[in-house]
């Protein structure tokens, strides 16, 4: 550990399920072996933190809990087993904190389902603290070029949305919905979408979200507040009329969910990547079977996706919508996200 890194550090802590998360201090850890110390400069704030707060999800978190899974910073210590990592590389802090490497999933590249798997602000701490460890191995390597603000909310969502995109086998010239396209997860996959060639029709509410779409490369725009029949304005969007090629499910309630399986075109793939809590996968049988459509869900990517998402980043492909705020302001960003005012991605900055 160097001298350098102070024993005590300024966290936000959630104290019981439900919250109000607390801004205090806590002490500074010391990595293990095969782990780093990051100093987290900033970490974007994604809807899963608000479960993590609310334990609403079907999978328990530890308490006291740091949340946070963006976490964007500099390595100040690591472990004697750390060989691959320097001091004063840039870092990043992943929903994946770790996994055994050993079992059939982490050997076959699918380490996110690993039993074992460590997630960040949920079952070990996480970035909402100005210190936060990880393990070398799923630690996100990030150029030194990359602007460590900007590229926070990529190291969940972006990754995500990514991975999504990969497993709907879209190709490009093809059609993909996006469905929540104006959020944190939304407004990233559109711009993961316009660089992998795809045609976008991008489903949200109101103008804020249908300019900041278009913005991102969206051709179309389907609001769902106004439209009469979500169906048949997502079919007319595309050209031959017969529906997007996939759909990417990214809506934070349960009804898109049930319409999706409805407008994909016939052999189309539904990507269910967003967790409304409680809430569950229905499509008509008749449809499904005639039209031969593929449903699933995709995790967070695996450690080669990340540094491919990341890659789109760093070559100025990707700049995720965000407004920044300090870490000791987190909890008037999850009453926005309750209230579903945020546009885009909230980034906190870890020194405020």
């Amino acid at each position: 550990m160097s001298q350098d890194i102070p024993k005590e550090q300024w966290a936000q802590v959630i104290h019981k399920t439900g919250g109000p998360v607390e801004y205090k201090k806590i002490p500074v850890q010391k990595p293990g072996p095969d782990e780093v110390l990051i100093n987290i400069k900033y970490s974007g704030v994604c809807h899963t933190d608000l479960h993590a707060v609310n334990g609403d999800w079907p999978l328990a978190t530890k308490l006291p809990l740091v949340g946070g899974h963006e976490g964007a910073g500099v390595v100040v210590a690591k472990g004697d087993l750390v060989t691959d990592i320097e001091i004063g590389d840039y870092g990043g802090v992943k929903w994946i904190n770790g996994s055994c490497l050993q079992c059939s999933f982490c050997q076959q590249a699918d380490e996110p389902l690993c039993s074992q798997a460590l997630l960040s602000g949920y079952t070990v701490d996480g970035t909402f603290q100005q210190y936060c460890i990880a393990k070398a191995a799923h630690m996100a390597r990030i150029p030194k070029e990359c602007d460590l603000e900007a590229i926070a909310p990529v190291l969940c969502a972006g990754i995500t949305v990514y991975k999504g995109l990969k497993e709907s086998g879209v190709r490009p010239g093809q059609s993909v919905a996006i469905v929540g396209a104006g959020g944190g997860l939304g407004s990233l996959a559109c711009q993961y979408a316009k660089a992998m060639g795809l045609d976008i029709i991008a489903i949200d509410g109101g103008d804020e979200k249908r300019d900041m779409t278009k913005k991102l490369g969206a051709q179309h725009f389907v609001d769902f507040t106004k439209s009469k029949n979500i169906v048949n304005d997502v079919k007319a969007a595309t050209e031959d009329g017969l529906g997007p090629h996939a759909v990417i499910l990214v809506a934070v309630n349960e009804k898109p969910f049930q319409q999706a399986a409805e407008y994909v075109r016939p052999r189309g793939t539904v990507v269910a990547i967003g967790l409304p809590a409680g809430a569950y996968l229905r499509a008509p049988v008749f449809e499904s079977v005639i039209k031969m459509i593929t449903i699933k869900g995709s995790y967070v990517g695996n450690r080669k996706d990340s540094a491919e998402a990341i890659e789109f980043f760093r070559r100025g492909l990707i700049k995720a919508p965000y407004k920044t705020c300090g870490l000791s302001e987190l909890q008037k960003v999850y009453d926005l996200m309750h209230e579903g005012k945020i546009a885009g991605r909230y980034v906190v900055d870890t020194s405020k």
